[in-house]
């Protein structure tokens, strides 16, 4: 993205929140960057500098501001190009704490690491590693300012093999002593609580957002509380380890609450949390465009991806051809069944106490017995089939093209188009599916004739959500 500097500056003076998280504005008389949201004195047009992510303004020589947390920002979000998924993919891995060197991070790709460093460096403007290193750096003070852990743990749980590495890079890019941000612990402590915050761009419809999560949770997985604004579900990692988190919506942060297991990796599960709750939309840039194909728009509305994407084809199995009320029921049994509970230790107060089964456990139970707990036998197979696919599929890696892993689903047993697309929907997530033979959708349609959903693309799949919402 080409940044246009008068532009950028007179957004900055109106402290304009739809630029939040799309650039960052570093100023040279303090060597200090910003969000340009910051509420600090506005500095003068010649010292401001602007950059698309906060990697760059780092490798520049800038440290991040302590007022306005550059941290807390949301992330930059754009309807990818077939040339950007690659760096785009590199830099969810990054963002996800990836603790390997970059030619495993390349061949995880498919791709040479010099392939991915000149990618990686065309598209976002710094290095990988530049880009890594500064998302530890945040990560690291996001954890001494919200959390009391002590500065060592922040160092491992950071990304850094040691304190004495991370005070190295501390004192080398902020030129700060990491206890200088440490707030004073409060008494009688014993462990860390979670006060670690993600930022969003407003607005944000949490009460759709909650309701519709709501209506799909399994009780014994994931509890939503709609009046106190949380949800509270068991977690995953990608060492297989599952613990527990509450999320509090908030009208521009989402607060959490992490078990112990999750704050060995906490920045997996930031990550993995913005993708959740979609915390990375821009809402101003998605309903203008739905509204300008003729589309009512509900403002801030967003798209719930999935903590887990096995789980998530489960549910969509589950749910073909019956109502939501009913596919919940059969997740509860399944659950309740095949399901595991989370360790005592991992719980959260009054937390749910279960997880879906993994695709090894579901693999070897035979159809009949899944079938037994009230599906037809086909469907109970489709469920067979998805675990035992599941290890060499496309969408279970989040490798390759979107469109290669929709066709690869659809060659599963019991997985039709509609059911491929929704899991790319909410599972890859991907803003621009549209799901074929929806018969709610077909209904909105005939009462909205001047939508076409063609005209919704890039953002098909919230144009689908919309449609939902405004359903009768």
């Amino acid at each position: 993205m080409l940044l246009d500097p008068n532009a950028c500056y007179a957004a900055l003076t109106a402290r304009d929140p739809r630029f939040d998280g799309q650039w960052f504005v570093a100023v040279s008389s303090t060597r200090v960057y910003c969000r340009p949201v910051c509420r600090v004195r506005t500095p003068k047009a010649a010292n401001c500098s602007f950059y698309e992510l906060a990697a760059a303004a780092e490798a520049a020589g800038y440290r991040p501001c302590r007022k306005c947390r550059p941290e807390l920002a949301p992330r930059a979000f754009s309807a990818l190009v077939a040339s950007e998924q690659l760096a785009q993919a590199a830099r969810e891995r990054l963002d996800a704490g990836w603790l390997q060197g970059l030619a495993d991070l390349a061949a995880e790709l498919g791709v040479t690491d010099r392939h991915l460093r000149r990618i990686f460096q065309q598209h976002w403007g710094v290095s990988p590693l530049q880009y890594q290193q500064t998302q530890r750096l945040l990560l690291a003070k996001a954890l001494l300012t919200d959390t009391d852990l002590p500065i060592a743990d922040v160092a491992l749980r950071a990304g850094f093999g040691s304190a004495r590495a991370f005070h190295a890079a501390w004192a080398q890019h902020y030129r700060l002593v990491p206890g200088d941000l440490r707030r004073q612990a409060k008494p009688g402590s014993n462990a860390p609580r979670a006060r670690l915050q993600l930022g969003l761009r407003p607005p944000f419809a949490t009460e759709h957002l909650l309701r519709f999560l709501g209506l799909r949770a399994v009780p014994a997985v994931e509890e939503v509380n709609e009046n106190a604004r949380t949800i509270t579900r068991c977690w995953p990692l990608s060492d297989g380890r599952w613990g527990q988190l509450r999320a509090r919506l908030g009208e521009r942060a989402v607060e959490l609450e992490l078990s112990p297991l999750l704050w060995q990796q906490p920045g997996a599960v930031l990550a993995g949390v913005r993708s959740w709750l979609d915390l990375d939309a821009n809402p101003a840039i998605i309903d203008a465009h739905l509204q300008a194909a003729g589309l009512p728009v509900l403002p801030g509305l967003r798209l719930p991806g999935c903590p887990d994407r096995f789980e998530l084809g489960l549910r969509a199995i589950l749910g073909q051809q019956v109502t939501v009320a009913a596919a919940r029921t059969l997740a509860t049994r399944l659950v309740e069944r095949y399901g595991q509970p989370l360790p005592a230790e991992e719980r959260l107060e009054s937390g749910p106490t279960h997880r879906f089964p993994r695709p090894e456990e579901l693999a070897t139970v035979p159809a009949e017995d899944i079938a037994a707990l009230g599906m037809p036998l086909k469907r109970a197979q489709a469920l067979q089939a998805l675990a035992r696919a599941w290890p060499q599929l496309r969408f279970a890696r989040r490798q390759g093209e979107p469109a290669l892993a929709e066709r690869e689903l659809t060659e599963l047993p019991g997985i039709g188009p509609w059911t491929a697309a929704y899991l790319l929907m909410r599972g890859w997530p991907h803003p621009d599916r549209f799901l074929p033979g929806d018969v709610i959708l077909r209904q909105q349609l005939e009462r909205h004739p001047q939508v076409q959903p063609e005209a919704c693309a890039p953002y098909r799949s919230y144009a689908v959500l919309q449609l939902w919402n405004a359903a009768p």
